[in-house]
């Protein structure tokens, strides 16, 4: 099989499982081509286990108009907020502290989320979470 010709790539955030033609999903596959529909049902399909969380999706686009998708998994963020139960973060981080969560907490988002990580081993990791939620204003706790 001939490798095909890459045109470019579409980086979205869309909730999972609720994926539909309306901005920003129509717009930005609209310019490159996309058949919408096409993609709004194969991404819905793929991400129902991840129901009404934002999940980071790598659409790339093929010359002939063809595409393929590649699915991350919900941010840290997301994770974080879950684990403190808040709606949004510190208004000021660093400054104001609006929540804590445990280095239980931290490591179990760090093991869901090791495949996107930049890191060699789980420790690692736990650093990279706990760095995101300090810098959310919550505070990570033995």
């Amino acid at each position: 099989m001939a490798k095909k010709e890459i045109s470019g790539y579409v980086k979205l955030q869309i909730k999972g499982g609720q994926a539909n033609p309306a901005p920003p999903v129509g717009p930005a596959l609209g310019q490159r081509g996309i058949n919408i529909m096409e993609f709004c049902k194969a991404f819905n399909e793929k991400t129902k286990n991840f129901m009404g969380k934002p999940v980071p999706v790598i659409i790339t686009v093929y010359k002939d108009k063809k595409f393929d998708f590649e699915i991350k998994s919900p941010p840290a963020s997301h994770f974080i907020k879950e684990a403190a139960k808040l709606k949004s973060g510190s208004q000021e981080p660093g400054r104001t502290i609006v929540a804590s969560i445990t280095t239980k907490q931290a490591k179990e988002i760090a093991e869901k989320k090791m495949k996107d990580l930049n890191a060699h081993d789980l420790d690692e990791a736990v650093k990279i979470i706990a760095g995101s939620a300090r810098s959310m204003g919550i505070e990570v706790k033995d």
